[in-house]
């Protein structure tokens, strides 16, 4: 294992700390195990899929989880944690957030680091 952590593979900042067995980034909160870094090496940067806070693809159509309570923006709404969202569509020309999604409180954009594929 190398002696410094590797960037992010979410966010791509290079604020990482390993613990244990696997990898953490403190500022999107993405955690990745320290034995997929040789297998993330092989794919090429910025391969175009966008991945959720675990990892996983996502696709439109998907299910999704929200992993932490999120502020909205100019508003007093909050989305909370554990909150499901059907339905997503991915967007991937629209800066850092990447999926368009309805929930009962209205219409967002959202960053795919902070979902968890259902």
């Amino acid at each position: 294992m190398s002696l410094t952590p590797p960037a992010c593979p979410q966010c791509g900042l290079e604020n990482t700390y390993a613990d244990g067995d696997q990898f953490i980034c403190p500022d999107c909160a993405h955690e990745w195990p320290a034995q997929a870094e040789a297998s993330e090496d092989d794919a090429p940067a910025g391969d175009g899929i966008i991945r959720d806070a675990n990892g996983q693809p996502l696709a439109d159509g998907d299910a999704v989880l929200l992993i932490k309570d999120l502020k909205v923006k100019g508003s007093s709404t909050v989305l909370k944690k554990g909150t499901k969202v059907k339905s997503i569509r991915l967007v991937h020309d629209n800066g850092d957030h990447d999926v368009d999604c309805k929930t009962d409180q209205g219409n967002f954009m959202l960053k795919s680091v902070f979902l968890k594929k259902a």
